[in-house]
């Protein structure tokens, strides 16, 4: 399947789910509304709620400040889990010795964590970034310390036979290593960071798009909670691309696996 007929087929995916949503919350199926416009709104309806916040321009703000949290939090998040996935994986005693407090504070509920990062740091928005670091970390770091654990023991053996010192083992094989396992985690931690962003302005903010979703929850506007979600949904495609776009960049030299064209 080349990838028109794929991008097709997704949008057929879509236009499907959609006609079926309009159909059962506005026609009635053996005389009842399967999806209750009270509780599911419409596509028509939610539709007309995110072209209304276009053409007013309240929605850029709240879409500035999420993807400047978003963006704070992913960059920290990812820049700390790589630094120490590759400090713990080449110091297997440091990893021993910490092992179980990082277990311990992954395990940590994050939303428990968010009324504490506001009472530390405010109403702004670093608590949301907080929120958000805590989320990208882990994955980041697990997948990281994974990759570099993951090395073949055939390729050192070859480098340090070629006479390759830590750093340049460092950079031509362990760092290629880790490239893999580090980018299928980053494409997880987009999502992480912009949900860390979006609960903790749900739980306390002035502005962002959390703040609108709630604010539209908050007086029962179904179409406003469904217009929210889908912005975001749409906000987080966009990111995820542009990850994609730098992974292509950086693991050009890797071939494409026997099994990725469908």
């Amino acid at each position: 399947m080349n990838r028109l007929h794929l991008l097709l087929c997704q949008l057929l995916v879509a236009v499907v789910i959609v006609g079926l949503w309009q159909l059962f919350s506005t026609v009635p199926i053996f005389g009842r509304m399967i999806l209750p416009p009270f509780f599911f709104s419409n596509p028509v309806d939610v539709g007309a709620q995110i072209v209304a916040w276009f053409v007013a321009g309240t929605i850029w703000k709240h879409l500035a400040i999420t993807l400047w949290e978003s963006i704070l939090a992913f960059v920290i998040g990812s820049l700390g889990g790589v630094l120490f996935g590759f400090w713990f994986a080449r110091q297997p005693r440091i990893a021993a010795i910490f092992d179980p407090y990082v277990k311990m504070a992954n395990a940590l509920p994050r939303v428990v964590l968010a009324p504490i990062f506001t009472l530390w740091l405010g109403l702004g928005i670093w608590s949301k970034v907080a929120l958000g670091v805590t989320l990208v970390f882990f994955i980041v770091f697990f997948n990281v310390y994974q990759g570099v654990k993951e090395v073949s023991g055939t390729v050192l053996a070859n480098g340090r036979m070629l006479g390759m010192n830590e750093r340049q083992l460092m950079r031509h094989v362990y760092w290629p290593s880790a490239l893999s396992w580090m980018f299928s985690s980053l494409h997880t931690s987009v999502g992480f960071a912009v949900v860390g962003a979006v609960v903790g302005e749900y739980l306390g903010s002035a502005a962002g798009l959390g703040y609108l979703i709630q604010q539209a929850e908050g007086v029962f506007d179904v179409a406003g909670v469904f217009a929210g979600m889908f912005v975001l949904s749409a906000f987080v495609i966009l990111i995820d691309i542009g990850v994609t776009l730098v992974e292509r960049r950086l693991l050009v030299w890797r071939p494409d696996a026997a099994g990725s064209r469908i």
